[in-house]
This record gives structure tokens, sequence and C-alpha cells, in this order.
């Protein structure tokens, strides 16, 4: 898709469910979202995952002639971007120049982000007159004239000589030479080292052993800044997704799983959300209306456990823990919750054909009299929906 932000229009592409915790994925210079594709497959289902090509690169416009690129400008544009498809509570990832747009949105928007991911990036990339020069020889020759040292402060020598380098180097070579240029002298001007203690989000740094272009040292020296833990991911240079996708999504997966209780708030805030978007507003209210002293106790409980930590993981979706839900309560015979977990399918995604498959299991599994009555249970409650035009 195409969402116009700050006068330019930005190549957008989204992933997962529109209701899960959203991530946001910068890419570095000279490569457009097509960087994140192999994380993007091993990232933990029920996600929205938003990725796009910052301006200049890819599919992405470069604005106005006019317009003075900067850091924050770019920030701007990922505000923007958020804004518009309604994210909040957003994990930025920033992959080498990503990092440093991710740093700049965190301190003009700490309402909106949530916690942030420095890949192979620092506080500060390069010095003023070493850009210029890169901005020199890019005006001289094009980017074909650095392509070759590029690549290999991109990548670890045995991916290097793979012939799949091939495409990386057609992704660079194409990248729009204004839009190259302009985010070079964006980042000849940035400088966050300052401006680190102003950052109160969580932050994780990584950093692929072989980078040349922000080296292991300087991306330690940026987590030590950000109070962050760092993380070296062998057998990978500059661009980490690309060459080690797995190791990164197993720590991205981790960080996420450690930062989705201050995401909502802590376990019984998480719950209370959770528990709202998958039965409704409806019928928490009518429970929370029935609650006595004898069992406020107790719906505290469920509400941390069940709907905080449980329903709340990101580490399946919400369609499959819908299926997972409506097998249990049949092959453990507790039919009293099926109708109930029945209505919650128009929120969770699952399909009838979902449920008449989750219940051939119980059928296999557990027995043919349990999913019977099970599927009575949800024939009536498919009907009363219907019957009253539920969503």
């Amino acid at each position: 898709m195409i969402i116009q932000a700050n006068g330019t229009a930005l190549h957008v592409r989204q992933d997962g469910p529109e209701d899960g915790r959203a991530v946001l994925f910068i890419n570095s210079l000279g490569t457009d979202l097509r960087v994140w594709d192999r994380l993007i497959e091993l990232m933990p289902k029920g996600l929205r995952l938003v990725r796009y090509d910052k301006r200049g690169h890819g599919l992405s416009g470069l604005g106005p002639a006019d317009t003075r690129l900067s850091i924050e400008t770019l920030a701007d544009d990922a505000i923007a971007l958020c804004e518009a498809l309604e994210l909040e509570d957003v994990m930025l990832v920033g992959l080498s120049i990503g990092g440093l747009i991710a740093q700049s949105a965190a301190l003009r928007r700490p309402d909106l982000v949530d916690a942030m991911v420095l890949m192979d990036t620092a506080m500060r990339i390069g010095t003023p007159e070493s850009w210029q020069d890169r901005i020199a020889a890019l005006q001289a020759g094009g980017i074909a004239a650095i392509s070759d040292a590029v690549l290999a402060r991109w990548f670890a020598p045995a991916f290097l000589a793979s012939p799949e380098a091939a495409m990386w180097r057609a992704m660079l070579e194409r990248t729009p030479l204004d839009g190259y240029i302009d985010c070079c002298r964006a980042l000849a001007g940035a400088d966050y080292s300052a401006r680190a203690a102003e950052v109160k989000c969580p932050v994780l740094a990584l950093c692929g052993a072989l980078d040349g272009s922000t080296p292991p040292d300087l991306v330690r020296e940026t987590a030590v800044a950000y109070r962050a833990p760092f993380h070296l991911i062998d057998n990978a240079g500059h661009l980490p997704p690309v060459e080690q996708p797995e190791a990164v999504a197993s720590l991205l997966s981790g960080f996420l799983q450690s930062t989705s209780e201050r995401a909502g708030g802590g376990r019984l805030e998480t719950g209370m959300r959770v528990r709202r978007a998958v039965l409704g507003d409806a019928h928490v209210d009518r429970a929370e209306a029935a609650k006595t002293p004898l069992d406020e106790a107790f719906q505290t409980l469920i509400t941390e456990s069940a709907w905080g930590t449980v329903w709340a993981s990101d580490a399946i979706s919400r369609r499959e823990r819908s299926m997972l839900t409506l097998a249990l309560l049949a092959a453990t015979g507790n039919f009293e919750e099926i109708p109930m977990h029945i209505r919650a399918t128009a929120r969770t995604g699952a399909s009838r054909q979902d449920v008449v498959e989750a219940f051939q299991h119980v059928a296999i599994y557990a027995g043919v009299p349990r999913a019977n009555h099970a599927l009575k249970l949800a024939k009536a409650a498919f009907a009363e929906m219907e019957e009253n035009d539920d969503d």
C-alpha cells in the first residue's frame, strides 16, 4: 500500500492481524523493505508487522525538491505512518540508519514508542567528512562506484561469495541516487550521543560479528549508553536479518516477550484489554458488574493468568488459540464455556470450519459423545449469533 506522509508517498507492507502488537521495521541505507523478508517469516504469530521503504528508497518517493532531509524528517515519516495506521505502543526495529530514525522517533514521541531494537547502528555513524567523501564518490560515479566496498561491509565472506549476493548488489545499485545521497547528508548531521538518557523505553542492541559499517565495539558502546542488553550475531555482517534471520528472530521474540507486560501496563491491564478484545465489551461488562467480594480475587487471578499471560502471548495467533480452547473444553467435558468461546470466534478469526476441525480432533482423541455434545452447543451458539446479527 501507499501512505502519504509529510509530502511524500511511502511504500508500506503489513503482515499479521491488525489487533496484534505493532512492530515497525525501518530499513538500512541502500536497501528496501525486502531486507526484512526472511525475518518476517520467522516472527511469532499474532503480531502486526509493518515495514516500509524509507524516503528515497525502494518504491517510496523523495518528497518535495526543496526538502532538506534529516534524520528528524525521516523520523517524522515513521511517526506519520504509525498515525495513519493507528498504531499504538509500537516496538521500533531500526537497522543502520533505521536505528538512528528509531532513536529520533523515540525522543520525539515517547507516548508512541514502547520499545526499541537498535540493530547494527549507533548514536552517531561515521563523521561529516567520511559522508562527504562518499557523496563525492557517488556524484562522480554513481552507486556502482561504491558497491563493492559497501557489499564487503554488508556481508560475511561466505555469503558475499554466494550467488545470492548478486541480488543484494542489484538492490543497492538500483536505489535512487538522489535518495541515497540525501540520506548520506542526513547521516552526516546525526548525533544522539548526548541524548540517550532521555529515552525511557526498553532497548535491545544487536550487531553482526563481522559488521564493517558499524563495528561491534561501536554498537556495544551504544548499548551501554542506553543501558541495554547487547547481542553479537555470529557469521553476519551489517545485515543480520538477511544472513542470520533465525538468530535475529529468536532475540526479537525474547525481547517482545519481556516487554509485553509493559506494553499493556501490567498483566492485569493487559489481561483486561485482551479479554475485551476476545469476548467483547458487553460480556466483560456483565461479568464485572456481577463480581462480589467472594469472587473478586478469583476474577483477578483469571484475568492476569488466562488473559494477561496465556491469551496475551504472541507465540500463536488468536485464531489458533480459539481452536485449542474449544477443543480442550470439549475434551475435558467443560461444556458450560463452549458457547462463550463460540461467540468469541467472531473476534478471534476462527471460522466455522475451524470449529468443526477442532471438534473432529476431539471425536478421535477424546470421544465421540463429547464432540457430539460440543457440536450441538456450537450449532445453537452460531444460530443465536445469526439471529442477533452478531459480527
